[in-house]
């Protein structure tokens, strides 16, 4: 068959990745992809990534503000399980909050040759891994314990081990001096929901097992109903400052100071333990998400149903008097609060079932509640995020909007990407918005995943969906708008044996990821001749491309005589800034094409035009 039988037809795909269904009914659109975008109804790939500094972050992220101080200094403030951090200008500081002081007289014993100091405190309450600063303390038997320590073993509620700087060179008991102190940090989390098992959890049932978790007398549950929530953070700003609530515990408070190195986070004693926390615009309220009632006992536990907020101006007043403003209100639908933002003239409010607006009204009320949805659930607290008074968010198992009306989005990939999603773990979702590109991302963990390791991206301009890996082998678990910083800020880590880092994500020019050269691949639907009537022929390919870096792809054409017949592939054939056209002979009744990338440079794919005729079979 001769090339000059041929025809050039161009095929241009609907934007947007598009796997609602099968690749062959997705006919004519873009089906599949990793690192790449649509801009102007365009496919391009992400930009790359690189280390923000080289400290190390210890424990997973769950929130991530910026922000700048009176004084131009740039922030990030960012809490994991394990620790709360601030980072200024482009120096991580440690400011996990001291929770218990302890003075201590002679409370430390060494044994000849070890490594390990045995610390004597009565009721110390710490676990292992926990850290603990030692101050004030005598060095003895050539070894010394002051600075901060985690936690090494733990022997009864007395006694507890740490490393010692040095080897002692001696056995000693009730050593140290009597001037010392110990102070012990807001204690490690659990990262991870956890599944109830054991002997406790599930249902009991001492006859014939009839339900799942059921099991009969001195047997342990193997499936239950109750999940151990992991840690999570939710931090806001009060003015140039920062404050910072782990779930179930009392807001901290961390005070900028332009003449002092970031000292820690302090606890606000007077707050009631709180689920989430958000500073109200304009009024100023600190609000809790999920809170103890007011009137109950200090050990009492959260209602996750109630909305209570601190005397304006004020987070550190809560209790209600004809003086202030605090106040409370025990919202009805859901089991309880899942989160909040602001948006433009109100603050959303999520529970596990509906939304609420709260809006400020001024004394004697201070805030109307008002339900504008049902079965719209948030699934996570940081799901959500708003747009010029547009609210977006995950659901259980759909994308939400709310203009003035909860609305159902209609997502190209959903069926996709709730398929592969460890739900288990859908506390973690982490929503973020890219503004340079008009786009928000949701970070989730994919199926066989403890912590995010996919996206889903939304274009709010275009209305298209695309999904992938930001970073293909790893996690990141939180991100931040380039609104403070010169780039969107990420928090992850790039394979499963690297260690956590603060990024910059997409700086100008960039392709890689901390100079490594990152893949990227885009994958078409089928398309067919005359609806599949006819056998087609292709021998010439003229690609439409913009290179940056001297990049080059791989051009592959797939041709199969079915839906789901075996596939014929031809390539790849490489696309450098000089291809003009390909030639090659592929034959099929169905054809699909992909392009890729590995190098370090960026690509932009316009149309392709493919030279093809009707066929018979062979």
């Amino acid at each position: 068959m001769a090339s000059t039988d041929t025809r050039l037809f161009l095929i241009d795909f609907v934007p947007g990745f598009h796997r609602e269904s099968t690749r062959y009914a997705e006919q004519g659109k873009w089906f599949d992809g990793n690192r790449v975008r649509f801009r102007d109804k365009k496919p391009e790939n992400i930009r790359g990534y690189n280390k923000f500094t080289d400290d190390v972050v210890s424990g997973f992220a769950r929130d991530l503000i910026t922000w700048s101080d009176n004084n131009t200094r740039k922030y990030q403030g960012y809490g994991t399980n394990t620790q709360l951090y601030v980072t200024q200008n482009e120096t991580q500081y440690d400011v996990t909050p001291v929770t218990t002081v302890v003075s201590v007289a002679n409370n430390f014993y060494t044994t000849d040759a070890e490594t390990v100091i045995k610390v004597s405190v009565t009721n110390h309450s710490v676990s292992v891994s926990d850290r603990v600063v030692f101050s004030g303390i005598d060095a003895f038997q050539s070894t010394s314990v002051n600075g901060t320590k985690a936690i090494v073993s733990v022997s009864g509620a007395n006694v507890f081990y740490v490393s010692a700087n040095a080897t002692a060179v001696g056995t000693a008991s009730n050593v140290g001096g009597t001037d010392g102190t110990i102070s012990i940090l807001l204690s490690n989390q659990e990262s991870n929901n956890i599944q109830g098992l054991g002997y406790g959890a599930g249902v009991y049932n001492a006859a014939a097992v009839t339900s799942v978790g059921a099991r009969a007398w001195n047997e342990p549950a193997e499936a239950s109903d109750i999940i151990f929530l992991g840690a999570m953070w939710t931090l806001d700003n009060w003015g140039e400052d920062m404050i910072a609530l782990r779930r179930g515990e009392k807001i901290n408070y961390f005070e900028t100071d332009a003449s002092v190195v970031p000292v820690r986070a302090s606890v606000v004693d007077t707050c009631p333990l709180g689920n989430y926390v958000l500073v109200s615009p304009n009024d100023r309220h600190t609000i809790l998400y999920g809170s103890q009632e007011f009137g109950t006992s200090a050990g009492a536990p959260i209602n996750p149903m109630t909305v209570r907020w601190a005397d304006q101006n004020d987070f550190r007043e809560w209790t209600p008097s004809a003086a202030n403003t605090s106040g409370e209100v025990l919202l009805t639908e859901g089991s309880s609060l899942i989160g909040a933002i602001r948006s433009r003239n109100a603050i959303n409010i999520w529970t596990d079932k509906a939304m609420y607006t709260q809006t400020f009204v001024g004394p004697p009320f201070i805030f109307n509640f008002t339900q504008v949805g049902s079965n719209c659930g948030l699934i996570g607290t940081h799901a959500c995020v708003d747009v010029d008074g547009v609210s977006y968010w995950m659901g259980d198992n759909n994308f939400y909007m709310y203009d003035g009306r909860v609305r159902t989005m209609d997502c190209t990939v959903r069926r996709y990407l709730f398929n592969d999603f460890n739900m288990t773990q859908k506390e973690k979702v982490y929503a973020g918005i890219n503004s340079e590109f008009k786009e928000i991302i949701w970070l989730y963990p994919m199926s066989g995943s403890e912590e995010p390791n996919g996206y889903v991206i939304y274009n709010y301009e275009e209305n298209t969906w695309v999904y992938g890996k930001l970073f293909e082998e790893g996690i990141v678990t939180v991100f931040q708008d380039r609104s403070t910083f010169d780039n969107t800020i990420t928090i992850g880590r790039v394979s499963a044996t690297d260690s956590m880092y603060v990024y910059n994500n997409e700086p100008n020019g960039i392709y890689t990821g901390n100079n490594k050269n990152l893949s990227s691949f885009l994958e078409s639907a089928q398309f067919e001749l005359d609806s599949g009537n006819e056998i087609m022929f292709v021998d010439r390919i003229i690609p439409d491309y913009t290179f940056t870096n001297n990049e080059t792809l791989q051009f592959f054409i797939t041709t199969r005589e079915y839906p789901n017949s075996t596939k014929k592939e031809k390539g790849p054939y490489t696309i450098s800034e000089t291809t003009n056209k390909i030639n090659l002979r592929a034959r099929g009744r169905e054809s699909s094409v992909r392009v890729s990338a590995t190098g370090n440079g960026g690509w932009r794919w316009g149309s392709v035009r493919l030279s093809m005729q009707a066929d018979g079979d062979r």
